[in-house]
């Protein structure tokens, strides 16, 4: 069997087809539910005026002095039998019975049936001197008939009974039905494009997405927000959470949501009131005594969403971050300066200059052991590593960097070796940037008493400019552009976390930044690794 010839499943139809299949069904539904209810009061209503019509009809015929004077005598009249067959032409009613006393016919349209007793059941009012108007059941079939009875002299000579056949009634329904029908059919039609109208609007509001769809965005969006490591809540623009996430939940102290934003978190509904609900990155806040770090995102329409996390696990991650940038740095200038160096003794063999070479070698190896015997007394390796990535790169730089002598560290400051490595990479980044290219000097300075550790990394550039000296170890503060100024924030965190102060000074035409911490068995707080 070809692809073509094999049977196709019935595609499901679209969110806007079963809408409106929807709306059809429920608009049938009411019209039959209406057009019972019509049917059963327009049928109340005509058997009222067939009754109303049955019951005039007799009193009329129970009057006439042929029928006193029949129903007197009690026994039957051919004349009087003609006579009220030829009103009941004239009234249009099913039949006209007249009985005597006793509820036998003296009048009836068939004629076979005179002379036997009058059916239905419904005699004794009439016969006690009362007009009846009821449904029964006669020779004829179920009628609704008017029964008045016939006086003579104060005395009750007779009955009259008027009657229209159910048929009649019926075909009066049928008729007010057939003149109401084109409002049915108004009304469907009506409700049809209104639920075109709708559906299409729905749809269009709904992005034009299906519940399936719909469903499956909403399984991912939930998945989503349960793995994520931050807090997400979204508020609308009364200040209402309607939505966060199971991290967020955990850290706020409000019920489930929806919930006001003010109670459960005065500081960011705070700070929000000032700032309006605008984009917003790294805001540092406080939750519940703990600093976090806020991104807002507004959203159309009013309202927004907030992300959240601990500002100590973004600092770490910034350490790394900046460790591993340090890294990459420092590699890169090596594999620079060997590929140079080896270019040039290259270079020199193929000239034929071996001795030249040998002298470029022993430079190499002189400079590298003076460097080196710089940093002999720092005994952390990893800021000696750091250290002699840097010399690399400032070589690569043209800068002219150098390890102050006598520069010495114990072995006992390897517990705080990240913050070391994060504070002298920082810095002496820091200042490489500052010489901005150009040719300069950079020294690094490190040194140790019983007061703790001091670190100074001096430059030969410009400094600091006023405006950002004011705030320079607040988060975000530079000269250099958006998203730069959280390396001297994190590193000025750091120091403090371990009891230390970091300053800002101009030293003649030198910039210098000056690191103190105290002994490591005094340090308040013990740096996490």
């Amino acid at each position: 069997m070809s692809l073509s010839s094999r049977p196709r499943g019935r595609s499901r139809p679209g969110l806007q087809g079963r809408l409106v299949r929807l709306h059809l069904l429920v608009l049938c539904a009411m019209t039959l539910v209406l057009a019972g209810v019509q049917t059963a009061t327009l049928y109340g209503e005509a058997r009222e005026r067939l009754g109303e019509r049955a019951i005039t009809t007799s009193r009329l015929v129970a009057r006439l002095p042929a029928v006193i004077q029949g129903a007197a005598a009690g026994v039957q009249n051919a004349a009087l039998n003609a006579q009220i067959n030829a009103l009941r032409a004239e009234a249009e009613a099913d039949f006209i019975v007249v009985g005597n006393a006793r509820g036998i016919r003296l009048a009836h349209p068939v004629p076979e049936r005179l002379g036997q007793p009058m059916e239905g059941g419904d005699n004794v009012g009439p016969l006690a001197g009362r007009e009846v108007v009821s449904v029964a059941r006669g020779s004829l079939g179920l009628s609704v008939r008017g029964k008045v009875p016939v006086w003579q002299n104060g005395r009750v000579v007779g009955v009259v009974s008027t009657g229209y056949l159910m048929p009649q009634a019926w075909h009066l329904v049928a008729q007010a039905l057939l003149n109401l029908a084109p409002w049915f059919l108004l009304a469907l039609g009506l409700g049809t494009v209104g639920a075109v109208w709708a559906a299409r609007r729905l749809r269009a509001e709904i992005l034009n997405l299906e519940p399936e769809q719909i469903t499956a965005l909403v399984g991912q969006h939930r998945a989503v927000l349960a793995a994520l490591r931050e807090g997400v809540i979204a508020a609308d623009g009364h200040g209402v959470v309607t939505l966060a996430s199971d991290r967020a939940a955990e850290a706020l102290p409000a019920a489930r949501v929806p919930f006001l934003l003010a109670p459960a978190w005065p500081e960011l509904a705070g700070h929000l009131a000032v700032t309006g609900a605008t984009r917003q990155q790294n805001v540092e806040l406080t939750l519940r005594g703990q600093p976090v770090l806020v991104n807002v995102e507004p959203l159309e329409g009013g309202g927004f969403v907030a992300s959240f996390r601990d500002r100590a696990e973004a600092l770490a991650l910034a350490d790394e971050l900046t460790h591993a940038r340090g890294f990459v740095d420092v590699l890169r200038a090596q594999t620079h300066e060997y590929q140079n160096r080896l270019h040039v003794l290259s270079g020199l063999l193929q000239l034929g200059r071996p001795q030249e070479a040998l002298r470029v070698l022993d430079a190499e190896i002189e400079q590298g052991v003076q460097f080196r015997e710089l940093l002999r007394d720092v005994q952390v390796p990893r800021l000696v590593a750091l250290l002699a990535g840097k010399r690399e790169r400032a070589g690569e730089l043209g800068i002219d960097f150098t390890v102050a002598p006598g520069s010495s560290l114990s072995p006992a400051w390897e517990r705080h070796a990240d913050t070391l490595v994060t504070a002298v990479g920082n810095l002496t980044e820091n200042a490489f940037e500052a010489l901005g290219g150009q040719p300069g000097t950079v020294t690094v300075l490190i040194g140790e008493d019983p007061e703790g550790a001091q670190i100074e990394v001096e430059d030969s550039g410009p400094g600091v400019p006023p405006e950002v000296a004011a705030r320079l170890f607040t988060r975000g503060a530079s000269s250099k552009g958006e998203g730069r100024g959280y390396g001297l924030a994190g590193v000025h965190a750091r120091v403090l976390a371990l009891g230390g102060e970091i300053r800002y000074t101009r030293r003649g035409s030198q910039t210098v930044f000056q690191v103190n911490l105290p002994p490591p068995a005094l340090s308040p707080v013990l740096e996490r690794a």
